[in-house]
């Protein structure tokens, strides 16, 4: 597996790769003045309307629209930026459920973002993130915005972990950065936890491996460390489930090759607890209905479920036949698990796994197909 290589540490998913140029400054020549400015603050959201239903009508708009409404004015940008207005999405009944995918092209040199909505559509690419190419970042999602921490970049020829935090918004579609992490990092789990972004383990500037776990609040844009990992940790992922942190997979300095131990942080007692049943060799992962969903790189004709509730594990088969060793990466869209092969096989169609669906009738075949091979997937509700 091709991938950089810093004093005998390997970057364990080369292949998640982002490079892209700083997004051009649009604002040049469109300044207004102070007073402009502040008259466009104070007026009203819609002439003629309560705020409160204005805001209730600017809910109501299709969400391809909304790159469109940020450029009217700053109070309409401001709005469509806010939690409230996702809120009002949300009581209105119009929270539209879209996949944001990032691909890599069969020559595995170039990779991109590609958006699906719940029919499968394709809507807009993403523009270019800011920040030089990387490997072994993290992604997560944070009040309808798309969130890349941290990662290993070659810059001038010097190589160095990341604590670059870029933030996309999918309302708006524009980058804009967050504040760094208090430690540069890559090959470390990240995952949002009752509204805010824990980042824990994996190596640090000089290669080592790292303990040490931060959490973000967004209402401060800071980061601040929370109690370390007992033990250090690397190569592993996160979810929130339950309102705790799980940390699973990767490997750690107390174990002889991957670690099966779960490390778990409960935010209210702000202490790590630690479980013995967890997967190893993870290959894909993603949460739905409150469960985590696994594949194990040993077996990967098998979905391994995990129900925080008893801490029980429960076993899938994956109707394939064929080589064990093609593997997948999962995508949530509609409620739904979606397997995208890693192989780029043109003759495989999507599978989709409904947990809701009745018994014998789980599996199912999508149309839904990436224009790439998928590296990492997330799902965002605006």
């Amino acid at each position: 597996m091709p991938g950089f290589v810093r004093e005998k540490k390997r970057i364990t998913e080369p292949n998640m790769c982002l490079s892209s140029p700083l997004m051009p400054d649009h604002s040049k020549g469109n300044h207004r003045s102070p007073s402009q400015a502040t008259d466009e603050i104070e007026s009203p959201l819609l002439p003629g309307l309560p705020d409160d239903v204005a805001k209730y009508c600017l809910a109501l708009v299709p969400r391809s629209s909304f790159p469109s409404m940020g450029g009217v004015c700053k109070r309409w940008r401001s709005f469509i930026q806010s939690k409230e207005f996702l809120m009002e999405r949300k009581i209105a009944g119009m929270l539209e459920e879209w996949l944001y995918v990032l691909t890599m092209d069969s020559e595995g040199k170039e990779s991109h973002w590609e958006v699906l909505d719940c029919l499968g559509q394709k809507h807009r690419l993403l523009p270019p993130m800011p920040g030089p190419e990387k490997v072994g970042f993290g992604t997560t999602v944070l009040n309808g915005k798309l969130l890349v921490l941290a990662g290993y970049s070659v810059i001038n020829g010097t190589a160095s972990a990341s604590a670059d935090v870029y933030q996309y918004d999918s309302c708006l579609n524009c980058w804009s950065k967050l504040a760094n992490l208090n430690v540069a990092r890559y090959d470390f789990a990240c995952a949002e936890v009752n509204g805010v972004v824990y980042v824990v383990g994996g190596y640090g500037v000089e290669g080592e491996s790292l303990s040490t776990a931060e959490v973000y609040d967004p209402d401060t844009d800071k980061w601040t460390l929370i109690e370390s990992l007992r033990r250090p940790r690397w190569g592993c992922f996160a979810c929130g489930l339950n309102g705790k942190l799980y940390v699973l997979g990767g490997r750690s300095s107390f174990t002889i090759g991957n670690s099966r131990f779960v490390d778990v942080y409960n935010p209210e007692k702000q202490t790590w607890c630690e479980m013995k049943n967890g997967c190893v060799m993870v290959t894909a992962h993603a949460v739905l209905e409150k469960q985590l969903f696994c594949m194990e790189w040993k077996n990967q004709r098998k979905l391994a479920i995990f129900n925080p509730d008893d801490n029980s594990w429960k076993m899938v088969s994956v109707p394939l036949t064929g080589s064990t060793s093609i593997g997948f990466r999962f995508g949530i869209l509609d409620g739904k698990l979606l397997l995208f092969s890693v192989e780029g096989d043109p003759g495989y169609h999507t599978l989709l796994y409904d947990p809701n669906a009745a018994p014998g009738s789980e599996w199912q075949t999508s149309e839904i197909k990436l224009s790439g091979l998928c590296l990492c997937s997330v799902t965002i509700k605006a």
